[in-house]
C-alpha cells in the first residue's frame, strides 16, 4: 500500500539547491499530516556527504544514488533510477522543485509510472489522504485546485521561493541509505559533454531573493549597466523581459515570463517593463513588486506594490547611490 512522502532533491556541481530544502520542508508538513515518514532522494556524483543536510530540514531518510555517470542531470538515467525507487518504496506523494530540471524530470517520471502530475504549484493540501495542488492558470490570472486519480504516487512540482522553508535543525538526522546504481550505459541516450557557465556569477533567477529586471525601456544592451550597478548594490540578480531578449539585449537565460523563467523573489524591481501578460505570468507571485516606468498607464503598475513614474535612467542611479550609502 502506498504511503509516505518522497521528495527529489536537486543538486548542481555537488551543492544542493535551495528549492530542495523548500520541498523537503513542505514534504515534511505533508508527511506529518498523513502521520507518515518523508524520504528524500539525492542523485549525483560525490554528493553523499551532502545528504545529512536534508535531514536538518526534516527528511527522515535519504536515499543516495552516487555515481560519476550521474554528475549531470540526464533524463534517461535519472528517470530510470527514480522509477525503480518509487516502485520499491511506494510513496503516496512525490514532489520536487519546479526548476528547469524539475519540470522536465517530473513530466518524464509521471509518464514512465503512468500517474498524474501537477506542474508549477504554489500550495499543497491534503483531502482524505489525497494531494490537492494549487497552480496558476491563464498566465497567472486565476488559480486552479487540482487533485489526482487513485493511481499513486501523486506527483507535483513546487514553484521555487514559494514554499516556506524550515529553519535547519542540526540536531536532527536522517537515515542515509545507498541506492544500487544499476544503469545500462547503452540505454542512456544523452550525455552532457560541456557546461558553459554564466560569467556573471549571480544567483540563478529562479532562486534569487532579489531581482532587478529591464524591458524595452532600457533602449539597448548598454542600458543594462545601470541595472547591473543596482543589482550589485542590492546583492540581486538581473532579469529581462521577452522583448529585451528578442532584441538581443540579454541572453535567454535572463528572460522572466511565461516562455522564460518563473520567479518568486522577495523583491522584484521592474524597470522600463510595460507589464505584458506574458511577463506578469513569470513574476506575479513576487512578494514585493516595484515598478519604474515613465508611462503612468503601463499595466505593470496594476500589479506593483510601489510605483515610480519617471525616467528610469534618472531614478535607478539615484536609488543605487542611496542604497550604497545605507550599506
Amino acid at each position: 500500500m502506498a504511503q509516505g512522502v518522497m521528495v527529489i532533491a536537486e543538486q548542481r556541481e555537488g551543492e544542493i539547491r535551495k528549492v530542495s530544502f523548500e520541498v523537503v520542508s513542505e514534504g515534511k508538513r505533508l508527511a506529518e499530516k498523513l502521520g507518515q515518514k518523508i524520504t528524500a532522494v539525492l542523485i549525483g556524483s560525490n554528493v553523499k556527504d551532502k545528504a545529512a543536510s536534508l535531514g536538518h530540514y526534516g527528511a527522515d531518510k535519504v536515499i543516495v544514488a552516487d555515481d560519476p555517470r550521474l554528475k549531470h542531470y540526464t533524463a534517461g538515467a535519472y528517470v530510470s533510477l527514480v522509477a525503480d525507487m518509487v516502485k520499491a518504496n511506494e510513496p503516496a506523494v512525490l514532489i520536487m522543485g519546479a526548476s528547469v530540471q524539475g519540470k522536465d524530470f517530473a513530466g518524464r517520471l509521471a509518464a514512465r509510472l503512468g500517474v498524474g502530475m501537477a506542474q508549477d504549484c504554489t500550495a499543497f493540501e491534503l483531502e482524505g489522504g489525497n494531494l490537492v495542488a494549487t497552480r496558476p492558470v491563464y498566465a497567472g490570472k486565476a488559480y486552479a485546485k487540482v487533485t489526482f486519480s487513485d493511481n499513486r504516487p501523486h506527483i507535483a512540482t513546487a514553484r521555487p521561493n514559494v514554499m516556506a522553508m524550515n529553519q535547519p535543525d542540526t540536531s536532527k538526522s536522517a537515515e542515509i541509505v545507498d541506492a544500487a546504481v544499476n544503469l545500462d550505459d547503452a540505454a542512456i541516450k544523452t550525455k552532457v559533454v560541456d557546461v558553459i557557465k554564466d560569467a556573471g556569477g549571480r544567483v540563478d533567477l529562479t532562486e534569487a531573493d532579489k531581482i532587478v529586471s529591464g524591458g524595452r525601456g532600457m533602449k539597448g544592451p548598454e542600458g543594462y549597466k545601470v541595472l547591473e550597478d543596482l543589482a550589485d548594490a542590492l546583492g540581486a540578480s538581473v532579469g529581462a523581459s521577452r522583448s529585451a531578449v528578442d532584441a538581443g539585449w540579454r541572453p535567454h537565460a535572463d528572460q522572466v515570463g511565461q516562455t522564460g523563467k518563473v520567479v518568486s523573489p522577495n523583491l522584484y524591481i521592474a524597470c522600463g517593463i510595460s507589464g505584458a501578460i506574458q511577463h506578469l505570468a513569470g513574476m506575479s507571485t513576487s512578494k514585493v513588486i516595484v515598478a519604474i516606468n515613465k508611462d503612468p498607464e503601463a499595466p505593470i503598475f496594476q500589479r506593483a506594490d510601489y510605483g515610480v513614474v519617471d525616467d528610469l535612467f534618472k531614478v535607478v542611479p539615484a536609488l543605487t547611490e542611496a542604497i550604497k550609502k545605507l550599506g
